[in-house]
């Protein structure tokens, strides 16, 4: 992925690029709108795209909303009774990579889900170029994860 383009004027990609700005969601649609991604905004106002059969999901938390979550949510699904098997993929998965970090979670349905997790605190602020990379580690390696998932016995695609 190369860094986006400076934009002449007014946005959130404009002015030098090398200044650190603020973390903010439209920071964050404007360097992946550079790349060409759609994303989109839910009811909630978060950020979310579809990579493959997988959501991405672009939050920020924090109190000043400074620390960036790149959170993907595999596409298969598992009955309750795989979820032993599915701490196991995650702790394994976990132990072997630094991103994203593979955890389980089972919704309101009972079923299990599997998502991954690439965090950064930006307090300081982020340049295009830094969040470009951040969100090619969160979305690359969260794709990883999804086609890994995709490979275990047991799940069902929606």
């Amino acid at each position: 992925m190369a860094s986006p383009e400076i934009e002449d004027g007014h946005g959130p990609l404009a002015g030098y690029p090398g200044a650190l700005r603020p973390l903010t969601g439209e920071l964050i649609a404007a360097v992946l709108g550079s790349r060409g991604y759609a994303v989109s905004v839910d009811e909630r106002g978060r950020l979310l795209g579809r990579w493959e059969d997988s959501l991405v999901w672009f939050l920020r938390a924090g109190a000043a909303g400074e620390i960036l979550q790149v959170r993907t949510v595999a596409a298969p699904t598992f009955p309750i009774e795989r979820v032993p098997m599915l701490h196991a993929f995650c702790n394994s998965w976990n132990h072997d990579r630094y991103w994203p970090k593979a955890f389980v979670h089972v919704d309101d349905d009972g079923r299990a889900l599997v998502c991954g997790e690439v965090i950064a605190d930006l307090e300081r602020g982020v340049t295009p170029h830094q969040l470009d990379q951040l969100l090619d580690c969160g979305i690359s390696t969260g794709c990883q994860l999804a086609a890994a998932v995709g490979q275990l016995p047991g799940g069902t695609r929606p």
